[in-house]
């Protein structure tokens, strides 16, 4: 396992990287990942993944069986319930609005912590875009929990967090949160968790998922939780990304927040996402 101080020092090798913001995000450019030796270039991305926490790359005309094909040299992949059953490629998930359906997901959070193991990250291909809006921001939430005071700190280590599928998805998927549980049973994780590769800490609770923190009255994990989230509006430690069809954003969900603004309607806007499978969060001392 790595430590916090190998991190900066990370090899990217040849990668042309463009960091966009001191705290998070980062450029690839003059890489094509569809290419047949992409395979070559896989450890210096990650590299850069683990550097930045979310990385982003330019004019990438990739068919859907490509995009998976590229996300499968990070792991095994997911398939998300929101997913048709009867689609060619269930790995993956597109994401459509338009003038009959207005974006809902401009809200901060991390993927899938409804999991029992949660994604490592996500791979998000723009196919067709606004001619403004619809950004998507993305906040570092070890660099969040850095600038929790000491005493926060050390509080907020010992606590765990539920996480609930049906917060979001019952709504969505027209099931009853009872129907949800059955397959996808409350969640607990630790409220700060430990990355299993850079060894960094990072706040682990989120808005969509998050129902409550245990062992505290409902009243103090409100409080709490409402402070938890607030750190990702920081805008120092947050990037910006503009999209363009054929633009793709990979994130390490592991670390990041992120919040897809929904300022486009009635503008359409339809992305395809691949979500990498992760490990089950801990904390270490």
């Amino acid at each position: 396992m790595a430590t916090v101080a190998d991190k900066t020092t990370l090899d990217t090798g040849t990668l042309d990287v463009r960091p966009m913001t001191p705290a998070i995000g980062a450029e690839i450019l003059g890489i094509d990942l569809g290419a047949p030796d992409i395979a070559d270039s896989i450890p210096q991305i990650r590299a850069a993944l683990l550097k930045h926490g979310v990385i982003f790359f330019r004019d990438q005309d990739l068919t859907q069986e490509q995009h998976i094909a590229f996300a499968r040299h990070f792991g095994e992949l997911e398939i998300h319930p929101a997913t048709p059953e009867d689609q060619p490629n269930p790995e993956v998930l597109r994401i459509a609005h338009g003038p009959k359906s207005r974006g809902s997901e401009n809200f901060w959070h991390s993927d899938v912590t409804w999991r029992e193991k949660p994604s490592l990250g996500s791979i998000l291909l723009a196919r067709e875009v606004p001619d403004c809006g619809g950004d998507t921001l993305f906040a570092n939430m070890h660099l969040a929990y850095e600038r929790l005071s000491e005493q926060m700190k050390r509080f907020c280590e010992g606590l765990t967090a539920v996480h609930d599928i049906a917060r979001v998805f019952a709504k969505r998927l027209g099931k009853q949160p009872e129907e949800l549980h059955d397959k996808y049973p409350l969640m607990r994780h630790p409220v700060i968790r430990t990355h299993p590769e850079t060894g960094e800490r990072a706040i682990y609770v989120n808005t969509a998922f998050t129902s409550h923190i245990e062992g505290l009255s409902s009243t103090e994990s409100r409080w709490l939780l409402e402070h938890l989230y607030a750190r990702a509006k920081d805008a120092e430690i947050q990037c910006r990304f503009r999209w363009r069809a054929g633009s793709i954003a990979f994130w390490d969900n592991r670390v990041c927040q992120h919040l897809a603004a929904s300022d486009y309607f009635p503008a359409r806007r339809v992305m395809e996402r691949v979500t990498i499978a992760g490990d089950k969060p801990y904390f270490t001392a």
